[in-house]
């Protein structure tokens, strides 16, 4: 039973504080540097889009005003079967570097992808999402590291904002240090993913996405690194996007961008071998996280059965966390302690995802991409 209560806490522990101090360590011992100079290949910036009228006029008008040169883009939005006004709005919207492909069926983001990736021309595809708007120089920022020949991939950072919900200030705390974390493992070799918003591949290197995939931005990557090439986090390429207010929106993202990480282990086993470059960055980042919410169980359970106060502690730190969960959840107001109690109740939305994501994938729930 010691030995379950240790090991556990080790996992949780290596997760949040050694694994990122080891990389901060590495980036600063052995950084990696990226050789970037202006350079302005043919560009194909691409989306796959679901019933978006809310956000599809802005987003087209948004990378109208990109610095990059015209004559060297072409935007192509793929349609996936819409029931909206989507199709009506690609239809009038005037201008030429504008290509659509209207799907008469639902097939799913990473089909939808597939369609757009075959039509398009540029040397280099820069992948998007249709809500988050980006900045007049994120191409540019994005292509400038091709100049090194060894990237193959580079994803943009996403800013989040904050309206002011205690799910939102909990979640861009824990977004702060996964940009982090992004940002120490591209400084020291190549990041585990990329920024889903925005995020560029070489032609050359951008796989056939598997009909079903949920997780584009970290399977394309991985494919990258796979081929022996860098994939690196560029903090100047900016996207911005605002959290859900309320937390049971927040939990569903979580839900499913979990439940897409073990859907990959299905879809590439290859990820837990020496064919993986990055398998220790892999495991470390990725699949400790699925596991903390188990080892959090483990380590409870255990504390209850073990005689001693240290054996307490995690029981008693577990009960504290929720308590603070739970009143961030009621909007409890408590002045400078609420930032604690927004940190609790994010802590807890993510493990309690983690472990409704492990259900879902055990059971072969089907979940679908709604955009």
């Amino acid at each position: 039973m010691k030995l379950v209560f240790w090991f556990s806490l080790f996992v949780i522990f290596y997760t949040y504080l050694l694994y990122p101090a080891w990389l901060f360590l590495r980036a600063r011992l052995k950084p990696k540097p990226v050789s970037t100079r202006a350079v302005f290949p043919r560009v194909s910036i691409i989306m796959a889009v679901r019933n978006g009228k809310e956000h599809l006029e802005r987003k087209l008008q948004n990378l109208q005003q990109l610095d990059y040169p015209g004559d060297f883009v072409e935007i192509v939005v793929v349609s996936d079967g819409s029931t909206d006004e989507t199709n009506e709005i690609l239809r009038q919207f005037n201008d030429s570097r504008v290509h659509s492909i209207l799907l008469p069926e639902h097939v799913g983001k990473a089909e939808a992808l597939n369609h757009a990736i075959e039509v398009s021309n540029g040397d280099v595809v820069v992948f998007m999402d249709v809500r988050q708007g980006v900045a007049t120089d994120s191409v540019i920022k994005l292509v400038e590291n091709f100049a090194d020949p060894g990237v193959g991939c580079v994803s943009g950072e996403l800013v989040l904002g904050d309206g002011g919900g205690s799910t939102q200030r909990g979640v861009s705390s824990y977004w702060k240090m996964e940009k982090s974390i992004r940002q120490w493992e591209s400084a020291s070799g190549s990041t585990v993913g990329a920024t889903g918003a925005i995020y560029a591949v070489r032609r050359s290197l951008v796989p056939r996405l598997p009909a079903g995939l949920i997780l584009d931005d970290v399977f394309i990557p991985m494919e990258v690194a796979r081929r022996r090439s860098r994939v690196i986090f560029e903090p100047r390429a900016l996207a911005w996007d605002n959290l859900p207010g309320r937390p049971q929106q927040e939990f569903r993202r979580k839900v499913r961008t979990l439940f897409g990480n073990y859907q990959l282990l299905r879809f590439c086993p290859w990820l837990l071998t020496a064919k993986n470059p990055l398998q220790f960055e892999f495991v470390s980042h990725k699949l400790c996280r699925l596991v903390v919410p188990f080892a959090l169980i483990a380590a409870i359970l255990a504390s209850i059965f073990l005689p001693g106060l240290i054996y307490r502690l995690p029981l008693i730190t577990a009960l504290l966390v929720f308590m603070l969960g739970v009143l961030a959840f009621f909007r409890v107001p408590l002045g400078a302690v609420s930032h604690l109690t927004d940190l609790a109740l994010a802590f807890v939305l993510l493990n309690t995802a983690a472990v409704v994501a492990f259900v879902y994938f055990a059971v072969g729930k089907k979940q679908v991409w709604v955009h």
